[in-house]
Protein backbone atom coordinates (compact mmCIF):
# COMPACT_ATOMS: atom_id res chain seq x y z
CA UNK A 1 0.00 0.00 0.00
CA UNK A 2 2.81 2.32 0.45
CA UNK A 3 4.27 1.49 -2.57
CA UNK A 4 1.21 2.31 -4.05
CA UNK A 5 0.60 5.65 -2.70
CA UNK A 6 4.60 7.02 -3.15
CA UNK A 7 4.29 5.50 -7.05
CA UNK A 8 1.10 7.18 -7.48
CA UNK A 9 3.07 10.85 -5.89
CA UNK A 10 5.26 10.67 -8.23
CA UNK A 11 3.58 9.93 -11.36
CA UNK A 12 1.22 13.22 -10.27
CA UNK A 13 4.75 15.26 -10.00
CA UNK A 14 5.65 13.84 -13.70
CA UNK A 15 2.24 14.70 -14.95
CA UNK A 16 2.49 18.49 -13.28
CA UNK A 17 5.77 18.93 -14.40
CA UNK A 18 5.21 17.81 -18.21
CA UNK A 19 1.95 20.24 -18.09
CA UNK A 20 3.84 23.30 -16.67
CA UNK A 21 6.18 22.83 -19.79
CA UNK A 22 3.22 22.42 -21.96
CA UNK A 23 1.80 25.23 -20.60
CA UNK A 24 4.77 26.88 -20.81
CA UNK A 25 5.29 26.28 -24.46
CA UNK A 26 1.69 27.20 -25.27
CA UNK A 27 1.87 30.40 -23.80
CA UNK A 28 5.10 31.64 -25.42
CA UNK A 29 2.59 30.16 -28.95
CA UNK A 30 0.43 32.37 -27.98
CA UNK A 31 2.30 35.15 -27.77
CA UNK A 32 4.32 34.78 -30.74
CA UNK A 33 1.07 34.20 -32.70
CA UNK A 34 -0.67 37.80 -31.48
CA UNK A 35 2.23 39.41 -32.47
CA UNK A 36 3.35 41.26 -35.71
CA UNK A 37 6.75 40.60 -35.44
CA UNK A 38 8.21 38.11 -37.90
CA UNK A 39 10.39 35.51 -36.79
CA UNK A 40 13.32 35.26 -39.27
CA UNK A 41 15.65 32.39 -39.36
CA UNK A 42 19.71 32.82 -40.42
CA UNK A 43 23.11 32.01 -40.20
CA UNK A 44 25.51 34.38 -38.33
CA UNK A 45 28.56 32.79 -39.49
CA UNK A 46 28.59 33.64 -42.94
CA UNK A 47 30.30 36.81 -43.28
CA UNK A 48 29.82 39.16 -45.30
CA UNK A 49 26.46 38.21 -45.61
CA UNK A 50 25.51 37.38 -42.01
CA UNK A 51 27.66 37.88 -38.68
CA UNK A 52 27.80 39.80 -35.83
CA UNK A 53 30.08 42.75 -35.46
CA UNK A 54 32.20 43.42 -31.88
CA UNK A 55 29.05 45.31 -30.71
CA UNK A 56 26.71 42.47 -30.67
CA UNK A 57 24.79 43.98 -33.65
CA UNK A 58 23.54 41.32 -36.76
CA UNK A 59 25.25 43.01 -39.85
CA UNK A 60 26.25 42.09 -43.32
CA UNK A 61 24.59 41.95 -46.93
CA UNK A 62 21.66 39.47 -45.67
CA UNK A 63 21.01 41.54 -42.65
CA UNK A 64 21.30 45.44 -43.93
CA UNK A 65 18.87 44.33 -46.57
CA UNK A 66 16.50 42.76 -44.46
CA UNK A 67 16.45 45.91 -41.97
CA UNK A 68 16.22 48.21 -45.61
CA UNK A 69 13.16 46.26 -46.57
CA UNK A 70 11.56 46.24 -43.35
CA UNK A 71 11.95 50.06 -43.20
CA UNK A 72 10.98 50.32 -46.38
CA UNK A 73 7.96 48.14 -45.97
CA UNK A 74 7.46 49.26 -42.29
CA UNK A 75 7.55 45.48 -40.87
CA UNK A 76 8.81 44.30 -37.79
CA UNK A 77 11.01 41.53 -37.70
CA UNK A 78 13.05 39.22 -35.01
CA UNK A 79 16.12 37.62 -36.14
CA UNK A 80 16.95 33.97 -34.75
CA UNK A 81 20.88 33.47 -35.22
CA UNK A 82 20.87 29.14 -35.77
CA UNK A 83 23.20 28.34 -38.30
CA UNK A 84 22.01 27.52 -41.73
CA UNK A 85 21.15 24.02 -41.80
CA UNK A 86 19.07 24.81 -38.46
CA UNK A 87 17.54 27.46 -39.59
CA UNK A 88 16.54 25.19 -43.03
CA UNK A 89 14.96 22.72 -40.51
CA UNK A 90 13.34 25.54 -38.30
CA UNK A 91 11.60 26.85 -41.61
CA UNK A 92 9.95 23.61 -42.04
CA UNK A 93 9.24 22.92 -38.72
CA UNK A 94 7.62 26.70 -38.78
CA UNK A 95 9.55 27.47 -35.81
CA UNK A 96 10.56 30.66 -38.26
CA UNK A 97 8.33 32.63 -40.56
CA UNK A 98 11.38 32.88 -42.92
CA UNK A 99 15.12 32.47 -43.55
CA UNK A 100 18.01 34.91 -45.02
CA UNK A 101 21.22 33.05 -44.86
CA UNK A 102 22.72 33.60 -48.55
CA UNK A 103 20.47 30.50 -49.40
CA UNK A 104 21.02 29.89 -53.50
CA UNK A 105 17.13 29.27 -55.16
CA UNK A 106 17.00 25.55 -56.66
CA UNK A 107 14.36 23.33 -57.68
CA UNK A 108 14.90 21.43 -55.06
CA UNK A 109 13.98 24.00 -52.93
CA UNK A 110 11.13 25.21 -54.90
CA UNK A 111 9.46 22.44 -53.87
CA UNK A 112 9.83 22.88 -50.49
CA UNK A 113 9.92 26.95 -49.98
CA UNK A 114 8.41 29.70 -51.45
CA UNK A 115 11.52 31.93 -52.78
CA UNK A 116 11.78 35.96 -53.30
CA UNK A 117 13.12 37.74 -56.47
CA UNK A 118 16.67 36.91 -56.09
CA UNK A 119 18.95 40.11 -54.44
CA UNK A 120 22.04 38.52 -55.01
CA UNK A 121 23.89 36.75 -57.98
CA UNK A 122 26.87 34.37 -56.45
CA UNK A 123 29.54 32.13 -58.04
CA UNK A 124 31.97 29.72 -56.94
CA UNK A 125 35.63 29.75 -56.52
CA UNK A 126 38.14 27.50 -55.41
CA UNK A 127 40.41 28.67 -51.98
CA UNK A 128 43.51 27.25 -50.98
CA UNK A 129 46.04 28.05 -47.84
CA UNK A 130 48.38 31.37 -48.71
CA UNK A 131 51.47 29.49 -48.84
CA UNK A 132 50.24 26.88 -51.29
CA UNK A 133 51.91 27.11 -54.88
CA UNK A 134 51.14 23.40 -55.89
CA UNK A 135 47.42 23.53 -55.64
CA UNK A 136 46.41 26.14 -59.22
CA UNK A 137 43.56 24.18 -60.70
CA UNK A 138 40.99 21.30 -60.34
CA UNK A 139 43.76 18.93 -62.26
CA UNK A 140 45.79 19.72 -58.98
CA UNK A 141 42.92 18.04 -56.57
CA UNK A 142 43.31 14.54 -58.14
CA UNK A 143 43.65 12.28 -54.90
CA UNK A 144 43.00 15.23 -52.38
CA UNK A 145 40.84 15.78 -49.67
CA UNK A 146 38.21 19.19 -50.49
CA UNK A 147 36.67 21.02 -47.62
CA UNK A 148 32.68 22.52 -47.95
CA UNK A 149 30.42 24.11 -46.70
CA UNK A 150 27.03 21.43 -46.29
CA UNK A 151 23.66 23.40 -47.84
CA UNK A 152 25.90 25.34 -50.06
CA UNK A 153 26.96 26.42 -53.67
CA UNK A 154 30.35 25.53 -53.06
CA UNK A 155 29.16 22.04 -51.72
CA UNK A 156 26.84 21.31 -54.85
CA UNK A 157 29.65 22.53 -57.52
CA UNK A 158 32.13 20.02 -55.50
CA UNK A 159 30.46 16.98 -55.77
CA UNK A 160 29.16 18.19 -59.54
CA UNK A 161 32.83 17.69 -60.69
CA UNK A 162 34.49 15.67 -58.26
CA UNK A 163 34.13 12.25 -59.66
CA UNK A 164 35.96 14.18 -62.78
CA UNK A 165 38.64 15.32 -61.11
CA UNK A 166 38.90 12.50 -58.25
CA UNK A 167 39.04 14.19 -55.26
CA UNK A 168 37.25 13.31 -51.90
CA UNK A 169 34.18 15.88 -50.07
CA UNK A 170 34.81 16.96 -46.58
CA UNK A 171 31.68 18.53 -45.41
CA UNK A 172 31.61 21.33 -42.57
CA UNK A 173 28.73 23.45 -41.12
CA UNK A 174 30.71 26.61 -41.47
CA UNK A 175 32.64 28.47 -42.95
CA UNK A 176 35.67 28.96 -40.38
CA UNK A 177 35.68 25.32 -39.47
CA UNK A 178 36.40 24.79 -43.73
CA UNK A 179 39.16 27.30 -43.54
CA UNK A 180 40.85 26.07 -40.52
CA UNK A 181 41.04 22.49 -42.21
CA UNK A 182 42.52 23.97 -45.43
CA UNK A 183 45.36 26.26 -43.42
CA UNK A 184 46.26 23.11 -41.05
CA UNK A 185 46.66 20.90 -44.64
CA UNK A 186 44.40 18.43 -43.95
CA UNK A 187 42.08 19.15 -47.14
CA UNK A 188 44.19 20.96 -50.12
CA UNK A 189 41.48 23.28 -50.93
CA UNK A 190 37.82 24.57 -50.72
CA UNK A 191 35.02 25.27 -52.59
CA UNK A 192 33.22 28.65 -51.56
CA UNK A 193 30.82 31.93 -52.66
CA UNK A 194 33.11 34.40 -54.14
CA UNK A 195 32.22 37.02 -51.87
CA UNK A 196 32.23 34.83 -49.32
CA UNK A 197 35.93 33.92 -49.28
CA UNK A 198 36.68 37.59 -50.79
CA UNK A 199 36.02 38.79 -47.74
CA UNK A 200 37.67 36.28 -46.01
CA UNK A 201 40.75 36.99 -47.69
CA UNK A 202 40.58 40.53 -46.87
CA UNK A 203 40.43 39.71 -43.10
CA UNK A 204 43.46 37.92 -43.29
CA UNK A 205 41.73 34.52 -43.10
CA UNK A 206 44.99 32.44 -44.53
CA UNK A 207 43.74 31.61 -47.50
CA UNK A 208 43.80 33.05 -51.32
CA UNK A 209 41.35 32.32 -54.59
CA UNK A 210 43.35 30.33 -57.48
CA UNK A 211 40.08 29.93 -59.82
CA UNK A 212 37.66 32.81 -61.21
CA UNK A 213 34.14 32.57 -60.32
CA UNK A 214 32.05 29.67 -61.77
CA UNK A 215 28.77 30.78 -62.83
CA UNK A 216 26.53 29.91 -59.63
CA UNK A 217 22.87 30.24 -58.20
CA UNK A 218 21.07 33.34 -56.49
CA UNK A 219 20.10 34.20 -53.30
CA UNK A 220 16.62 34.49 -52.60
CA UNK A 221 14.58 35.42 -49.04
CA UNK A 222 12.44 31.82 -48.42
CA UNK A 223 9.06 30.97 -47.05
CA UNK A 224 7.40 27.73 -46.19
CA UNK A 225 5.67 26.61 -49.12
CA UNK A 226 2.15 28.49 -49.60
CA UNK A 227 2.67 30.40 -45.92
CA UNK A 228 3.68 33.75 -45.20
CA UNK A 229 2.83 35.12 -48.63
CA UNK A 230 2.01 38.96 -47.25
CA UNK A 231 6.29 38.49 -45.62
CA UNK A 232 7.24 37.60 -49.23
CA UNK A 233 5.43 40.21 -51.12
CA UNK A 234 6.96 42.80 -48.80
CA UNK A 235 10.25 41.70 -49.43
CA UNK A 236 9.73 41.68 -52.88
CA UNK A 237 8.65 45.21 -52.90
CA UNK A 238 10.99 46.82 -50.38
CA UNK A 239 13.65 44.97 -52.35
CA UNK A 240 12.63 46.88 -55.72
CA UNK A 241 12.18 50.38 -53.95
CA UNK A 242 16.18 50.36 -52.73
CA UNK A 243 17.09 49.24 -55.92
CA UNK A 244 15.40 51.88 -57.17
CA UNK A 245 16.73 54.75 -54.26
CA UNK A 246 20.32 52.89 -54.35
CA UNK A 247 20.38 52.04 -51.19
CA UNK A 248 20.65 48.73 -51.87
CA UNK A 249 24.16 49.17 -53.94
CA UNK A 250 25.48 51.15 -50.46
CA UNK A 251 24.55 48.15 -48.85
CA UNK A 252 26.58 45.69 -51.31
CA UNK A 253 29.47 48.27 -52.18
CA UNK A 254 29.92 48.00 -48.34
CA UNK A 255 30.95 44.78 -47.77
CA UNK A 256 32.07 43.67 -51.49
CA UNK A 257 33.89 46.78 -52.02
CA UNK A 258 37.77 47.62 -51.91
CA UNK A 259 37.24 48.25 -48.15
CA UNK A 260 38.92 46.25 -45.63
CA UNK A 261 38.95 46.48 -41.86
CA UNK A 262 41.93 46.87 -39.54
CA UNK A 263 43.26 43.52 -38.29
CA UNK A 264 43.89 43.80 -34.74
CA UNK A 265 46.17 42.43 -32.69
CA UNK A 266 45.58 39.10 -30.74
CA UNK A 267 45.24 40.63 -27.15
CA UNK A 268 43.31 43.40 -28.27
CA UNK A 269 40.76 40.89 -30.12
CA UNK A 270 40.81 38.84 -27.08
CA UNK A 271 39.69 41.62 -24.90
CA UNK A 272 37.08 42.96 -27.82
CA UNK A 273 35.48 39.59 -27.48
CA UNK A 274 35.11 39.26 -24.00
CA UNK A 275 32.25 40.55 -23.17
CA UNK A 276 29.95 38.38 -25.43
CA UNK A 277 31.65 35.59 -24.71
CA UNK A 278 31.08 36.06 -20.87
CA UNK A 279 27.51 36.47 -21.93
CA UNK A 280 27.65 33.10 -23.41
CA UNK A 281 29.03 31.76 -20.60
CA UNK A 282 26.52 33.47 -18.27
CA UNK A 283 24.02 31.37 -20.39
CA UNK A 284 25.44 28.32 -20.47
CA UNK A 285 25.29 28.40 -16.72
CA UNK A 286 22.12 29.48 -16.44
CA UNK A 287 21.05 26.66 -18.38
CA UNK A 288 22.91 24.35 -16.87
CA UNK A 289 21.52 25.19 -13.45
CA UNK A 290 17.93 25.08 -14.40
CA UNK A 291 18.43 21.91 -16.81
CA UNK A 292 19.57 19.90 -13.89
CA UNK A 293 17.37 21.25 -11.60
CA UNK A 294 14.20 19.80 -13.74
CA UNK A 295 17.07 16.56 -14.27
CA UNK A 296 17.11 16.22 -10.08
CA UNK A 297 13.36 15.93 -10.23
CA UNK A 298 12.84 13.48 -12.70
CA UNK A 299 15.80 10.98 -11.52
CA UNK A 300 14.43 11.37 -7.93
CA UNK A 301 10.82 10.06 -9.37
CA UNK A 302 12.35 7.40 -11.83
CA UNK A 303 14.74 6.74 -9.45
CA UNK A 304 12.13 5.51 -7.16
CA UNK A 305 9.83 4.18 -8.88
CA UNK A 306 13.54 1.21 -9.90
CA UNK A 307 13.55 0.85 -6.72
CA UNK A 308 10.11 0.07 -5.69
CA UNK A 309 8.00 -3.06 -5.78
CA UNK A 310 5.67 -2.34 -8.26
CA UNK A 311 7.07 -4.22 -11.45
CA UNK A 312 4.86 -1.58 -13.80
CA UNK A 313 6.89 1.40 -12.39
CA UNK A 314 10.06 -0.24 -12.42
CA UNK A 315 9.60 -1.37 -16.12
CA UNK A 316 8.17 2.58 -16.60
CA UNK A 317 11.62 3.99 -15.11
CA UNK A 318 13.75 1.22 -17.06
CA UNK A 319 12.12 2.50 -20.80
CA UNK A 320 12.57 6.04 -19.36
CA UNK A 321 16.28 5.63 -18.99
CA UNK A 322 17.10 3.16 -21.70
CA UNK A 323 15.76 6.03 -24.07
CA UNK A 324 17.28 9.08 -22.98
CA UNK A 325 20.30 7.54 -22.07
CA UNK A 326 20.46 5.95 -25.97
CA UNK A 327 19.76 8.47 -28.15
CA UNK A 328 22.86 10.53 -28.65
CA UNK A 329 22.00 14.40 -27.42
CA UNK A 330 22.15 16.12 -30.56
CA UNK A 331 19.36 13.59 -32.18
CA UNK A 332 17.42 14.49 -29.36
CA UNK A 333 17.70 17.91 -29.60
CA UNK A 334 16.97 17.87 -33.18
CA UNK A 335 13.88 15.79 -32.59
CA UNK A 336 12.46 18.00 -30.07
CA UNK A 337 13.21 21.08 -31.36
CA UNK A 338 12.15 20.27 -35.06
CA UNK A 339 10.25 16.78 -34.93
CA UNK A 340 7.79 17.23 -32.41
CA UNK A 341 7.10 20.71 -33.69
CA UNK A 342 6.80 19.62 -37.33
CA UNK A 343 4.67 16.43 -36.00
CA UNK A 344 1.81 18.13 -34.14
CA UNK A 345 2.23 21.96 -35.34
CA UNK A 346 3.12 23.99 -33.08
CA UNK A 347 6.11 26.52 -32.04
CA UNK A 348 8.10 25.59 -29.19
CA UNK A 349 10.89 28.16 -27.79
CA UNK A 350 14.83 27.61 -28.16
CA UNK A 351 14.59 27.64 -24.36
CA UNK A 352 12.59 25.29 -23.69
CA UNK A 353 13.65 23.07 -26.35
CA UNK A 354 17.11 22.86 -24.88
CA UNK A 355 15.87 22.72 -21.06
CA UNK A 356 13.89 19.58 -22.27
CA UNK A 357 16.88 18.24 -24.11
CA UNK A 358 19.41 18.36 -21.02
CA UNK A 359 16.73 17.44 -18.39
CA UNK A 360 15.21 14.42 -20.39
CA UNK A 361 19.36 13.76 -20.76
CA UNK A 362 20.91 14.04 -17.62
CA UNK A 363 17.53 12.63 -15.86
CA UNK A 364 18.44 9.20 -17.20
CA UNK A 365 21.83 9.85 -15.66
CA UNK A 366 20.52 11.14 -11.92
CA UNK A 367 17.94 8.25 -12.19
CA UNK A 368 20.98 5.57 -12.30
CA UNK A 369 22.92 7.43 -9.94
CA UNK A 370 20.17 7.34 -7.19
CA UNK A 371 18.94 3.66 -7.88
CA UNK A 372 22.61 2.58 -7.74
CA UNK A 373 23.30 4.56 -4.42
CA UNK A 374 20.08 3.14 -2.90
CA UNK A 375 20.81 -0.29 -4.11
CA UNK A 376 24.86 0.06 -2.97
CA UNK A 377 23.13 0.16 0.72
CA UNK A 378 23.14 -3.09 2.67
CA UNK A 379 19.82 -4.79 2.55
CA UNK A 380 20.34 -6.27 5.63
CA UNK A 381 19.77 -2.25 7.27
CA UNK A 382 16.53 -2.11 5.75
CA UNK A 383 14.97 -5.99 7.34
CA UNK A 384 16.61 -4.46 10.60
CA UNK A 385 14.61 -1.14 10.12
CA UNK A 386 11.74 -3.05 9.30
CA UNK A 387 12.20 -5.73 12.14
CA UNK A 388 12.21 -2.98 14.91
CA UNK A 389 8.93 -1.62 13.62
CA UNK A 390 10.07 1.47 11.19
CA UNK A 391 7.54 1.88 8.13
CA UNK A 392 9.08 1.22 4.62
CA UNK A 393 9.24 5.09 4.02
CA UNK A 394 10.60 6.20 7.35
CA UNK A 395 13.63 3.41 7.08
CA UNK A 396 14.02 5.14 3.65
CA UNK A 397 14.30 8.35 4.37
CA UNK A 398 15.99 8.04 7.75
CA UNK A 399 18.36 5.59 7.14
CA UNK A 400 19.16 4.05 3.73
CA UNK A 401 19.29 7.79 1.62
CA UNK A 402 21.41 9.67 3.91
CA UNK A 403 24.28 7.17 3.44
CA UNK A 404 23.31 6.26 -0.30
CA UNK A 405 23.20 10.24 -0.88
CA UNK A 406 27.19 10.32 0.52
CA UNK A 407 27.91 7.53 -2.17
CA UNK A 408 25.71 9.45 -4.91
CA UNK A 409 27.76 12.91 -4.10
CA UNK A 410 30.81 12.13 -6.25
CA UNK A 411 28.45 11.01 -9.60
CA UNK A 412 26.53 14.11 -8.96
CA UNK A 413 29.29 16.14 -9.20
CA UNK A 414 30.21 14.44 -12.52
CA UNK A 415 27.07 14.73 -13.70
CA UNK A 416 27.06 18.48 -12.97
CA UNK A 417 30.17 18.90 -15.22
CA UNK A 418 29.07 16.59 -18.14
CA UNK A 419 25.96 18.63 -18.27
CA UNK A 420 28.12 21.94 -17.99
CA UNK A 421 29.92 21.10 -21.10
CA UNK A 422 26.79 18.76 -22.44
CA UNK A 423 25.57 22.62 -23.64
CA UNK A 424 28.16 22.80 -26.38
CA UNK A 425 26.04 20.20 -28.56
CA UNK A 426 23.08 22.47 -28.62
CA UNK A 427 24.70 25.19 -30.51
CA UNK A 428 23.59 22.85 -33.55
CA UNK A 429 19.95 24.03 -33.21
CA UNK A 430 20.81 27.81 -32.42
CA UNK A 431 21.16 27.95 -28.37
CA UNK A 432 23.60 30.95 -27.97
CA UNK A 433 25.87 29.47 -25.22
CA UNK A 434 29.47 29.92 -24.69
CA UNK A 435 30.48 27.59 -27.33
CA UNK A 436 28.28 29.14 -30.49
CA UNK A 437 29.74 32.64 -29.12
CA UNK A 438 32.92 31.38 -30.30
CA UNK A 439 31.68 30.55 -33.32
CA UNK A 440 30.35 33.44 -33.90
CA UNK A 441 33.45 35.97 -33.12
CA UNK A 442 35.49 33.22 -35.24
CA UNK A 443 33.26 33.72 -38.10
CA UNK A 444 34.09 37.36 -37.91
CA UNK A 445 37.91 37.66 -36.72
CA UNK A 446 38.77 34.17 -38.26
CA UNK A 447 41.15 33.71 -35.26
CA UNK A 448 40.71 30.33 -34.26
CA UNK A 449 43.41 29.69 -32.36
CA UNK A 450 42.97 32.33 -30.10
CA UNK A 451 39.08 32.58 -29.63
CA UNK A 452 38.68 28.79 -29.03
CA UNK A 453 41.70 28.74 -26.46
CA UNK A 454 39.87 31.58 -24.19
CA UNK A 455 36.78 29.95 -24.33
CA UNK A 456 38.49 26.34 -23.71
CA UNK A 457 40.19 28.62 -20.39
CA UNK A 458 37.06 29.81 -19.70
CA UNK A 459 35.34 26.73 -19.10
CA UNK A 460 38.36 25.31 -17.50
CA UNK A 461 37.85 28.10 -14.98
CA UNK A 462 34.54 27.39 -14.54
CA UNK A 463 34.55 23.36 -14.04
CA UNK A 464 37.31 23.78 -11.59
CA UNK A 465 35.65 26.25 -9.56
CA UNK A 466 32.65 24.56 -9.56
CA UNK A 467 34.04 20.91 -9.37
CA UNK A 468 36.18 22.38 -5.94
CA UNK A 469 32.85 23.80 -4.21
CA UNK A 470 31.18 20.86 -4.59
CA UNK A 471 34.15 18.87 -3.09
CA UNK A 472 34.09 21.33 -0.38
CA UNK A 473 30.40 20.31 -0.37
CA UNK A 474 31.22 16.11 -0.34
CA UNK A 475 33.43 16.73 2.65
CA UNK A 476 31.46 18.55 4.85
CA UNK A 477 28.48 16.06 4.02
CA UNK A 478 30.20 12.99 5.20
CA UNK A 479 31.86 14.65 8.25
CA UNK A 480 28.12 15.48 9.19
Amino acid sequence: MKTTKVSFFVLSLVLLLVTGLSGWAGAADAESNTSKTYVIGTDITFAPFEFEDVNGDFVGIDMDLLDAIAKDQNFKYEIKALGFNAAVQALEANQVDGVIAGMSITDERKQKFDFSDSYFDSGVVMGVSANNDSVKSYEDLRGKKVAVKTGTEGYTFAESIASKYGFTIVPFDDSSQMYDDVKTGNSVACFEDYPVLAYGVKQNNGLKTVTEPEIGGSYGFAVSKGKNQELLQMFNDGLTNIKANGEYKRITETYVGDNTQTTMGRWELVQKSLPSLIKGLGKTLLYTIVSLFFAFILGLIFGFMKVGHNKFLRGVATVFVDVFRGIPLIVLAFFIYFGIPQALGFTMPLFLAAILTLSLNAGAYVTEIIRGGIQSIDRGQMEAARSLGLPYRKAMMKIVIPQAIRIMIPSFINQMVITLKDTSILSVIGLVELTQSGKIVIARTFASFDIWLTVAIMYLIVIIALTKIADYLEVRVRRG
